[in-house]
C-alpha cells in the first residue's frame, strides 16, 4: 500500500468549489497548521466544476483553467498536494500537470473511459463509491486505473442509498473494500450525510450533525484516512453549505477521530502479533 496515499492517516480536506485565493489559501493554511500539530498527512481538495448539480441553474464552479489556477495557488502558498475531481477524459490533458492526484467522483466511477484516461496520466487516483455500489464491485474500477498503468489508487466510502433521499454507512465496507480492491480505503464524512434531493431550490439537503459520530466510527472500523469539506462559514458556501465542516471546529473533530483512529490500530498491531 505504499504510495501517495500512505503512510496513514491522510485527511483529504477543503470547501466543496474552488473559491478565492483568499479563502482557498486560508483553508490550506488551517490544514497545515492542523497536519503538523495532530501527525497526519494533509490533501488539499476543492473541485473547478460539480458537473452532477441537479438544478441546472445551480453554481458550477470557476471552470477548468481559473480553477486550476486557484489550484497552483495553494501549492505555491501551503506546499500542500492537491487533487480535484475530474468529469470527461479530456479534461485529463489539462488537469493532471496542475494537480498531484485525481479524483472521480461517485457518479462517474463506473466510466471506464475516465477510469483508463486517469489511469494513463501517471498520477495518483481516488475513486469515490457510487452510492449503488457494493464494496466488492468496486474493485472492477481500480481494476480499470491500474490496467492502464496506475497503481497508486484509493476508494472512498461515501455511504449507500436508503430509499430516494438518505444515504447509509456499512462499517463493514472499509474490511471488505480493502480486501477486495488491495487499496487503501478513505472515508468520506461529510458527503455521507447528504440527503440527496431534499435541499431547497434542487439542492442536495443534509445532517451535519451526523458528521463526527460517522468520522470516529470509521476511523474505529478501519478506514485509512478521511475525507471532510470544509468551510470558514458553510452557509455562504456556493455548494454543500448544510454538509461542509466548520474549519473553525475542524481542529476537535480530527483530534477526536484520530485518537480513536490510532487506539484502533494499536489494538489490531497487538492482536497481530
Amino acid at each position: 500500500m505504499a504510495g501517495f496515499w500512505q503512510p496513514a492517516p491522510v485527511v483529504v480536506a477543503g470547501p466543496c468549489l474552488v473559491e478565492s485565493d483568499s479563502l482557498n489559501v486560508s483553508v490550506a493554511r488551517q490544514l497545515v497548521e492542523l497536519s503538523e500539530k495532530l501527525g497526519f498527512r494533509a490533501i488539499f481538495k476543492a473541485s473547478f466544476d460539480k458537473a452532477n448539480r441537479s438544478a441546472p441553474n445551480a453554481l458550477r464552479g470557476p471552470g477548468m483553467q481559473a480553477g486550476l489556477d486557484a489550484l497552483t495557488v495553494v501549492k505555491e502558498e501551503t506546499g500542500l498536494a492537491v487533487i480535484t475531481d475530474v468529469h470527461e477524459p479530456w479534461q485529463l490533458p489539462e488537469v493532471a500537470p496542475r494537480v498531484d492526484a485525481l479524483q472521480i467522483p461517485a457518479f462517474l466511477c463506473r466510466q471506464t473511459d475516465l477510469l483508463i484516461a486517469a489511469g494513463r496520466e501517471g498520477k495518483p487516483v481516488n475513486i469515490k463509491k457510487g452510492q449503488w455500489m457494493s464494496a466488492e464491485s468496486m474493485a472492477g474500477a481500480v481494476q480499470k486505473v491500474v490496467g492502464s498503468g496506475c497503481d497508486d489508487v484509493a476508494v472512498t466510502e461515501r455511504g449507500t442509498f436508503f430509499g430516494y433521499g438518505d444515504l447509509v454507512v456499512d462499517m463493514r465496507n472499509f474490511t471488505r473494500m480493502r480486501a477486495a480492491t488491495g487499496k487503501p480505503v478513505l472515508f468520506d464524512a461529510t458527503h455521507s450525510v447528504q440527503q440527496p434531493g431534499l435541499g431547497v431550490r434542487g439542492s442536495s439537503g443534509g445532517l451535519r450533525q451526523h458528521v463526527p459520530d460517522l468520522l470516529v466510527a470509521a476511523a474505529a472500523a478501519g478506514a485509512d484516512g478521511f475525507f471532510l469539506e470544509t468551510h470558514p462559514t458553510p452557509e455562504d458556501a456556493p455548494s454543500d453549505a448544510v454538509t461542509m465542516w466548520p474549519l473553525a471546529d475542524l481542529e476537535e473533530l480530527l483530534a477526536r477521530a484520530l485518537e480513536v483512529w490510532r487506539t484502533a490500530r494499536a489494538e489490531v498491531e497487538c492482536s497481530n502479533r
